[in-house]
This record gives structure tokens, sequence and C-alpha cells, in this order.
């Protein structure tokens, strides 16, 4: 019976979100009216829910998650520095004689606005209202301009330092102590946020590579498809130009990354140190005012309430999903599955798939990946590995027809005479791509964790 009530629990929180309803309200509410039945039928023991203000307060005590509202910070001011549209018409004319130069480009500045603010949503967006008019002006195949942005845009989930993947990291370290202390180890090893962004950015940069790859074979066999950018009188930009505005962001990306990756500072510190480097940049392009800045608070603290009401919905829900046993039922049927580590990875990375089209990462992060990732890696299944098979698997699903996020985002600031089917049509390579990356991870997990183990087996 209690299978039941765990299973729906589960469904109803899915029902109640599919109906419009606020995701962490959702998750709470839900959670606490499945508690109430269960404690009225005797089917759940009321003293799990007394564990949850510790779990409140474990939130606002974690080191890790208080990088985000900083990375966020960072991220919007880097949006509204207006650094983006600078850089897309300076490398657009720079490249314009090359076949595809424009479609180039936006992959080139849709990686850059990537690496720098990590907010999918954001991301497409801006590309959306920077570089789609300019690419359809110069007669750029519809269904080639809005593959190449959404494309773009999802970069933010797999090239570091993303959100995404720092939520990640401190969700899948909690449940590899977990599947540690199941398996009898005692003095249970964590993976950091470091070692993740490592572990991303060799798929992250080949992702890129690939999607290049796809652009320059597409102008070169189909030019009708990606012509020759159209010089603009006024624009004429050198190639010092051009790196004088590129240095900004390549030092702050590598300032961030870097003082990660070596260890020099905490993900919180080099988030601060981001945040500084947004607002010099913002200050350099002439954007930076208190209105802008106010803007900017407004929308961090917006968006970092967000995440956190998610983040404490998610936990009473899935404490409510242990105590009826949830946990020990997905743990019964994955480990049961036919296959063995195999077979319940593939059903894992489905329903994570599926499961992209009604939740966004957050959710998914906080609500699904506690209850599948400690029965993952008990089968021995290298949680660095994992996490980036599941940044790429969930970047995949956003981009999917005709659920995927990345699609709304980009419909809702594309002109009305780009039929949605262009978009769909669009994107369709790019996930053939996305694929061929899981399978080459699959084939060679070395590509996700050969750089973590450099840096930090010593």
């Amino acid at each position: 019976m209690s299978g039941l009530m765990s299973l729906g629990l589960f469904l109803a929180a899915g029902l109640s979100l599919l109906a419009g309803f606020p995701v962490a309200f959702t998750l709470a509410g839900v959670a606490l009216i499945f508690a109430l039945i269960g404690i009225a039928t005797g089917m759940f023991d009321p003293s799990f829910l007394g564990a949850f203000p510790n779990r409140i307060f474990g939130i606002m005590s974690n080191e890790t998650l208080i990088a985000v509202p900083v990375f966020v910070f960072m991220g919007v001011m880097l949006e509204r520095s207006k650094l983006a549209d600078q850089l897309l018409q300076a490398l657009a004319q720079l490249m314009r004689k090359i076949p595809g130069g424009l479609g180039l480009a936006v992959m080139l500045v849709g990686t850059l606005m990537a690496a720098s603010t990590g907010i999918v949503g954001a991301t497409v967006v801006t590309m959306g209202l920077l570089s789609l008019p300019t690419m359809l002006q110069n007669k750029y195949d519809p269904s080639i301009a809005t593959g190449s942005i959404c494309a773009a845009g999802t970069l933010g989930q797999i090239i570091p330092p993303s959100i995404v993947l720092i939520l990640l990291a401190d969700v899948l370290s909690n449940a590899y102590q977990q599947a540690q202390l199941t398996m009898g180890i005692f003095s249970p090893e964590t993976i950091s946020v470091g070692e993740l962004f490592a572990g991303a950015l060799l798929p992250g940069l080949l992702l890129v590579g690939l999607y290049m790859v796809y652009l320059v074979l597409v102008a070169f066999f189909k030019p009708t498809a990606m012509p020759l950018a159209k010089h603009v009188p006024g624009q004429d930009y050198s190639l010092w130009t051009i790196l004088s505005l590129l240095v900004g962001p390549l030092l702050l990306i590598v300032a961030v990354l870097g003082s990660i990756l070596l260890g020099l500072a905490t993900p919180t510190e080099a988030a601060a140190v981001g945040a500084t480097g947004a607002m010099l940049l913002a200050l350099k392009q002439n954007q930076l005012s208190i209105k802008t800045l106010r803007e900017v608070v407004y929308q961090s603290a917006k968006v970092s309430a967000m995440v956190f009401m998610i983040l404490i919905g998610a936990s009473l829900f899935s404490l409510v999903f242990r105590g009826f046993g949830g946990d020990e039922h997905v743990q019964s049927l994955l480990t049961n599955l036919p296959g063995g580590q195999a077979g319940a990875l593939l059903i894992v990375m489905l329903a994570l798939f599926l499961l992209g089209f009604i939740l966004d990462f957050i959710e998914i992060t906080y609500v699904v990946i506690p209850i599948v990732g400690p029965v993952l890696l008990a089968m021995g299944i290298n949680p660095v590995w994992l996490g980036v098979m599941i940044a790429i698997n969930l970047q995949t699903s956003f981009m999917t027809p005709p659920f995927g996020f990345s699609l709304f985002y980009l419909r809702g600031v594309a002109p009305p005479e780009i039929a949605t089917s262009e978009i769909y049509k669009g994107v369709i390579p790019f996930i053939v791509i996305q694929l061929l990356m899981l399978g080459l991870l699959t084939i060679w997990p070395d590509l996700a964790t050969w750089l973590p183990n450099e840096i930090y087996s010593g």
C-alpha cells in the first residue's frame, strides 16, 4: 500500500505541475496532503516531518549554494552590459567573407554567453533578440538560424561555470555519500563543484566544436542556406577591436573557472570575483548605473528566491516520498531491471529526458536526482561522469520538439513570420549531435573523467 502512496505522490505532483501551479508550493503542498493522509491511515510516520527544519537549516548553511545568487548576479549583469551585442556585430563583420561566418559568430558568442552567464533562458532570449533579425536580414534559412540560436543558448547547461552544474554537484555529492554509506563505507568521499566543472569542460568544448563543424558543412554544401553576411557601413571592426572586446569576458571566465579548478577559491569566492568583473565590464561598456544595478539586484533576488523555494519544497517532497518507502521501491525497481547497471542507467536517462519536457532543471535536480542518484552510484557509476551525462541529457531534452523549453523561449521572441515548424526542423541536427555526444561519453567515459583525475588525483 505504501508503494501505491509513493507512486500517487509522484503522479499528483506531476499533474499539479502540468495544471500550471507554482512549482515550489506544488511540491510542498502535495507532499503535506499525502503526509496527512498517511498519518491518518497509519501508513506514514510523522517523525519524518520532524526532520524538515534540519533540512532547511542545512540549505541555509550550505556553502556551495551560497554561490548561486552571486553567479546569477554575474550573469544578469553581463546580460545588461550589452557586451554580447557588440561582440556579435564585430564578429559578424570580421567573418563576413567566410561561408557561414554569421552562423559561426552566433555560436561563438553563444558559447561565451553560456560560459559567462550559465542561464539557459536568458541566453536563448538574448541571442534570439540580438542575432535572429540579423541572420534573417542576411537571407539565412530560418530553420538554420533558429536551430543555431537554440543550440548556442542551451550550452549554458554544460559549459562551466554553469548554475546547473553547481546545483548538480551539490545533489550528486549528497547522493554519492548516501550510496557509500549504504555500501558500508563509513568514511565517504564527496565530489566538488570543481570536479564537475572539470568533467564538463572537455565534453562542452567538443560539443561546441561539433556544432561548428555542422555549420561549416551546411555552408559548404548548401551555401544558399547560409550566405555571406552583408557589409554594414560604419561597422568596420579591426582585429584589435575584436580582441579588446573578447579580452574582458575571456579573463572573467579564466578567473572564475581557473580559480575553482586550481583550488585557489571556493565557488562562492570565485562567483564574487565574477560578479565584480561583470560590473567592471558593464562600467567599461558605459552600462553601469544605479538604475541598472537596482534592476540587476532585483532580478538576481527574484531568480535566487525561486531556486531556494523550489529547493525547500523539493526537500519536503523527498522526505515524504522517503517516509512512504518510495526510495526503497525505486532501488528495488532499478536493481531488478534486466541489463544490470546499463539497464538501470538507460531507464533513468530516458525518464529524465521525458521529465525535461515538463520540469525545469532545478525541479529535476532536486526532486528526481536524490531519488535515483544513490541507487545508480551504489552500482559503481562514476559520479562526475553521471553528472555530465545528466547535464547533456537535459540539454537535449530542452531542445527536443514539441515541449523543449528553449523552443518556447525562442518562439516568444521570434518574429511571427517564423513558423514553429521551422524552429522544430532547425534543432533536429543539433539534437542528433547531442545524442552523438552522449554516445561518445558512453563509449569513452574518460572524456568526462580524465581532466578531474589529472587535476584532483594528487
